[in-house]
């Protein structure tokens, strides 16, 4: 029976169409993930120039309010640890400024870590099984195809060749799903690796800056606290 006239008519066909739902899951993540990183980049790069133009640190303080994107995030968080408000005796404040800010910081790059992985185990997922999913959709063609050839009594090539062709598609679809969806998480894999790079890099140099002074900032009085800095004493 034709697949378009009876989609759900055999096993096999049933797989094919499962396989067409996994690549149309895989290119719909990898555009979403495209947008996400492309977007990221813009944004942290417009914020780090902004950030190494700031007179000083308690302007730099300001400026990433005003901002969104990891190293957004990250300098809220590192603020937030490290900032010096009247009244503020609560066990949050009482730990060390120094073994604060680098908690703050770790746990910052682990939130926007995940953040950036979402989907990706997906991928990795379809990428994986693919192949099996589209064996099995051949291996069952063929018992069907055998079970066909004992009732006809026949073993010529034509019998044969037929279902057993058929039956080999689902492989087929099953290779040309799990391509594409290897090389997508391979490659967002490297873009997540050079974010989370580029991240640790700018808590070092974020470091350096608060050590100098003294790791205390004293905030601006119309400076709100950021989402981050909730984030960081929830954790704390």
């Amino acid at each position: 029976m034709d697949l378009l006239s009876n989609p759900f008519a055999s096993v096999e066909h049933v797989v094919i169409w499962v396989l067409i739902g996994f690549s149309v899951v895989t290119w719909g993540l990898a555009l979403i993930k495209a947008i996400q990183f492309a977007r990221l980049k813009y944004q942290d790069r417009r914020l780090q120039k902004l950030f190494w133009q700031a007179a000083s640190l308690d302007s730099a303080a300001d400026l990433v309010q005003q901002h969104a994107g990891a190293v957004a995030h990250l300098a809220q968080a590192g603020f937030a640890a490290i900032q010096e408000e009247p009244g503020q005796h609560d066990l949050a404040h009482a730990i060390n400024h120094q073994d604060r800010l680098e908690r703050a910081l770790r746990q910052q790059i682990q939130r926007e870590r995940r953040s950036l992985e979402s989907g990706l185990a997906v991928v990795a997922s379809i990428g994986s099984t693919s192949p099996f999913i589209g064996l099995f959709g051949t291996v069952w063609g063929i018992m069907e195809a055998l079970k066909g050839i004992s009732a006809a009594g026949s073993a010529s090539l034509e019998t044969v060749a037929g279902p057993i062709g058929a039956a080999l598609v689902a492989t087929g679809v099953g290779i040309a799903v799990a391509v594409p969806a290897v090389l997508v998480y391979n490659y967002f894999l490297r873009r997540l690796k050079l974010a989370t790079a580029d991240l640790d890099d700018f808590a070092h140099d974020f470091y350096s800056l608060a050590q100098k002074s003294a790791f205390k900032v004293i905030p601006h009085p119309r400076a709100g606290r950021s989402q981050g800095a909730q984030h960081v004493k929830e954790a704390i």
